[in-house]
């Protein structure tokens, strides 16, 4: 071993900047260089990380809504639509490999409706553990139109281009998340007389990435300028899915099911139990009524829904997943050698403690957290510990 030369090249100390030493030897800035481009090659070749070639490759839409089954509790329905658009979306881009095609498929865009805390963004982060193509969410609260304090709409695809290590091929045939896309609704039903920079102005500004043409994309995302060199991408085989809370959405539909109930009725005193029937009826008029303008509400066709979740849903999201919150904090209190215990009673408390607090799925860890504060502040001195109640002020 000589401490004054690489050992994989033979470089000596003065011909190379680094050289890092090993148990058994050195290594120059260039055998690095050169190692990490062999491992990058060899990963990004293996089948886990290459895209389905062939029909009988493609994991079937039970199969995906079957992994997302492990994950995500309840929300059959959008499991079962968000499962069968990626099914698709991958058909779609082998459809446009095959030669001497006659009919050109078009992508179907998706868009998720529910509460906070129903699991839209948990959706997208699940499926996205089983795609081979680029996946990224992205927040369209930060959206403005073009020449305003914000991002522009093409930012989008920069992060995308970042998750494809800047690779603009295997960008064009991924997946992008839209978050929040009910923030960007118009401030009223009619068209506005007065810029709507962060509503009417940005929606306008996703039709073109949405319906599929070559976008000029900054590398580094934020806003665009003349001096600035832009990377083309062509959003044809990019699949778009949005989501967003869209409060207020069911009395929307109700006036027009004229359910809408006056005073104490029958209808108004049932209206609780019969919200995800409500929702269930949703469609792009609804949708056009909330503030999305119907040039949007065209380039996405698949409108879903995700359900209220009861209390029945919430104790299973504790305990079921595989990375169940039960499962989260059993595991961190494990790495102290602390055996760490719910009884049922303490997961029902939480629950309904959560559910008074009105914050979802999203608020049960919070409620958890605090729950076992004492706990882990105290964790050196517990070698057991079992939650059998629980006592919050609310």
């Amino acid at each position: 071993m000589n401490p004054n030369q690489c050992s994989f090249c033979g470089r000596k100390k003065d011909e190379v900047q680094i050289l890092i030493s090993g148990q058994n030897g050195f290594i120059c800035e260039n055998c690095i260089e050169q190692a990490h481009s062999i491992v990058k090659d060899s990963v990004s070749n293996t089948p886990e990380s290459a895209m389905a070639e062939s029909l009988d490759e493609l994991k079937k839409p039970r199969q995906i809504k079957a992994f997302l089954d492990e994950y995500v509790i309840g929300q059959d329905q959008a499991k079962k639509q968000l499962s069968i658009a990626v099914y698709n979306h991958y058909k779609r881009l082998l459809h446009a490999k095959t030669e001497n095609r006659e009919v050109e498929i078009e992508k179907s865009n998706i868009i998720m409706i529910g509460e906070t805390g129903t699991g839209k963004t948990l959706l997208a982060k699940t499926i996205a553990k089983q795609l081979n193509v680029p996946f990224c969410i992205v927040d369209a609260t930060i959206l403005t139109e073009a020449g305003y304090v914000g991002e522009d709409v093409e930012s989008i695809l920069s992060r995308l281009l970042m998750v494809a290590d800047y690779d603009v091929e295997k960008a064009e045939r991924g997946i992008v998340f839209i978050d929040e896309i009910d923030k960007i609704a118009r401030k009223s039903d009619n068209p506005s007389i007065t810029r709507d920079v962060s509503g009417e102005g940005v929606q306008q500004g996703l039709l073109k990435l949405l319906e599929g043409s070559i976008v000029n994309v900054p590398p580094q995302g934020g806003r665009k300028h003349p001096d600035q060199k832009y990377i083309q991408v062509n959003t044809q085989n990019i699949l778009f899915i949005a989501g967003g809370a869209f409060d207020g959405m069911t009395e929307i539909i109700e006036r027009r099911l004229n359910k809408q109930a006056i005073g104490f009725s029958k209808d108004k005193l049932e209206k609780t139990d019969d919200e995800d029937y409500i929702l269930s009826q949703i469609n792009a008029i609804d949708l056009k009524s909330f503030g999305l303008i119907p040039e949007l509400l065209g380039r996405f066709p698949i409108i879903t829904y995700l359900e209220k979740l009861t209390k029945e849903t919430l104790v299973r999201i504790m305990k079921e997943p595989k990375n169940s919150i039960v499962n989260q904090f059993v595991e961190l209190f494990k790495m102290d050698n602390v055996s760490l215990e719910f009884s049922d009673n303490a997961i029902y408390e939480i629950v309904e403690d959560t559910m008074n607090k009105g914050l979802g799925a999203r608020g049960l860890r919070g409620t958890t957290e605090k729950v076992l504060e004492d706990y882990m502040f105290n964790i050196e001195n517990n070698q057991e510990v079992k939650i059998d109640s629980i006592l919050l002020n609310s």
